[in-house]
């Protein structure tokens, strides 16, 4: 079975878990860390859901229900780690999963080529689609930046940057 289909197999069914706790998926990794095979679940809060962040409480307990489920699925042959973190406050995004869940989040983003003498824009996440990410920028200003032409997207720290 190739990854992609493990992996979206595995997503499938910690759905219903994801959301029994309010959650909502943001990334899932699998992927070798030296003899180990560690599975890897973003989680965050699902929209809606009356509270701003993930805790460490709401990532023990998704990890507790999960690794019970995955044990008893089979899904994963042999030994693993599994690990549940929060997306981090100024994480890359560089899945098509991680672009649709910022929209509406700060966002900074890097271009190949320069746009207005820049290659850096920040603000906030309006749309992305298959050929541009759309911003808001400080002061209201919309940009299209072509998908393309865009080398890295993070999320932007929730406080000023220094220098």
């Amino acid at each position: 079975m190739m990854l992609e289909e493990r992996l979206g197999e595995i997503e499938a069914l910690v759905s219903p878990v994801l959301r029994e706790h309010g959650l909502t998926l943001v990334d899932l990794e699998w992927r070798r860390a030296g003899r180990r095979w560690i599975l890897r679940f973003y989680i965050d809060r699902a929209a809606g859901s009356g509270q701003e962040r993930v805790s460490i409480g709401d990532c023990q307990r998704f990890s507790d229900a999960v690794g019970d489920l995955l044990d008893v699925s089979d899904l994963i042959p042999g030994s693993y780690d599994l690990e549940v973190s929060s997306p981090g406050l100024d994480r890359e995004l560089r899945k098509e999963r991680e672009l649709r869940w910022a929209v509406g989040k700060a966002v900074r983003c890097w271009v190949r080529e320069a746009q207005d003498g820049r290659t850096e824009f920040a603000g906030r996440l309006q749309v992305v689609t298959e050929a541009t990410l759309t911003l808001e920028e400080s002061g209201g200003r919309v940009r299209e930046l072509p998908r393309v032409g865009v080398t890295k997207v993070r999320l932007e720290l929730p406080f000023p940057r220094r220098g």
